[in-house]
Order: structure tokens, then C-alpha cells, then sequence
């Protein structure tokens, strides 16, 4: 008695793979790296915002957790 065989459907023969990303799964990360890179290029903000007492204090904050 022999058992049935199961072909392959014709997509998966083709060789190749159809996945189509969302329009967020590419701007996300372009956000990202356009916000980091507008920080690096511009210190004075960064500078500015150290000047704020609570910020200071936080980044005074971590900079001791990341010593210990």
C-alpha cells in the first residue's frame, strides 16, 4: 500500500523570497539614525541640556553607576 506524496505548491519552487516590509519597518530606523546623527553633529544641545539641574544630576547619576 502506498502513501500519499504531497507536491509542493509553485511559489516554493521559485527560488526566491517575496517578503514585503511595512512602510514603518524602514522609516523607524532612518528616524533613529537621523535623530543620533543630528546629536553627534550638534554638541552644543547636548551642552545645553547638561546645564538644567536635573540632568545634570542624573548624568552625574549614571556616570557614578557606570564606574562601580
Amino acid at each position: 500500500m502506498s502513501a500519499p506524496t504531497h507536491t509542493r505548491p509553485p511559489q516554493a519552487t521559485r527560488g526566491g523570497v517575496d517578503i514585503r516590509l511595512p512602510w514603518w519597518a524602514l522609516a523607524l530606523p532612518v528616524l533613529a539614525f537621523v535623530a543620533l546623527l543630528l546629536l553627534i553633529l550638534n554638541p552644543a544641545d547636548a551642552h545645553a541640556a547638561a546645564e538644567q539641574p536635573a540632568i545634570a544630576h542624573l548624568l552625574e547619576r549614571v556616570e557614578q553607576l557606570t564606574v562601580r
